[in-house]
């Protein structure tokens, strides 16, 4: 409890800090491009384009879902990934990638993955604003189901800024352990029901399992704002095992740092 109270103090003494480098995260990460900040938007929006095309043209596994074409079915899970993604690798590299204000100054270790998941989340609210056009674009006007993304934005931000400050302290201590989640990336993506349909498989446990995985469960649920319209009430197992799996998250991440905040100084 006394680390997770100091982790608590530490965002709450420096909360103006933390959302000034988020800003300055973005700025940062876009520093030289002539679009600046603008590829963070371009970038995920010809991702999409070419796994449209792909798979609606090139492998012919197009087909709609529920009643919606291919393309907006894949969206929504698709944009929530892209937080999720740059959270599970670049957040890994968090403490690394800001050493600097660990080795030159003194700045609170906890916050550095808080203010760089911020500034994926902005990034990510841009694009959900572009896939709200595409919809309303396409004829399909907004509903009262759609309110309930911020719901799965805001556990999708809680759980995976945990994991950023758990594999964030192990990141600065092992480069192995960095290569490790870079390697694993891909993989997660392919199992975690991006770009295939977790409601079509005929086997009840292994879809149960399947959502034993975080990256499901926020797919799944952007996906019930937008194509299925089911609300997340409606699916307590789901959200069970979500909260579960989060608070397992929790306990790691506060273990971490209370075993490894006195080494990372030394390490990096």
């Amino acid at each position: 409890m006394e680390t997770i109270k100091t982790i608590f103090k530490e965002h709450f003494e420096w909360r103006k800090q933390i959302f000034k480098l988020a800003k300055s995260d973005i700025i940062k990460t876009y520093s030289g491009a002539a679009l600046g900040w603008a590829w963070a938007l371009v970038k995920p929006t010809i991702t999409i384009v070419v796994f449209w095309f792909a798979f609606t043209y090139g492998l012919r596994a197009g087909g709609g879902v529920n009643g919606y074409p291919f393309v907006l079915w894949m969206i929504p899970g698709f944009i929530a990934w892209f937080f999720m993604s740059d959270m599970i690798s670049q957040g890994t590299q968090a403490i690394r990638k800001y050493r600097f204000l660990v080795t030159k100054m003194k700045f609170p270790v906890s916050t550095i993955p808080t203010f760089v998941g911020i500034s994926k989340l902005m990034v990510h609210i841009g694009l959900m604003v572009i896939c709200c056009l595409i919809f309303i674009i396409t004829g399909h006007m907004p509903d009262i189901y759609w309110l309930q993304t911020l719901f799965y934005m805001l556990l999708m931000a809680l759980f995976f800024i945990s994991w950023s400050l758990f594999a964030s302290m192990l990141g600065a201590i092992s480069k192995d352990f960095v290569n490790l989640i870079k390697s694993v990336t891909t993989a997660i993506f392919w199992f975690s029901g991006i770009m295939w349909d977790v409601n079509t498989i005929g086997i009840p446990w292994l879809q149960k399992v399947l959502y034993f995985n975080p990256v499901t469960f926020i797919a799944t649920g952007y996906r019930n704002c937008f194509i299925y319209k089911v609300w997340f009430w409606e699916e307590p197992l789901q959200l069970a095992i979500f909260l579960g799996m989060y608070l397992i998250m929790i306990i790691a991440s506060v273990w971490a740092y209370k075993k490894l905040i006195k080494e990372i100084p030394d390490v990096l």
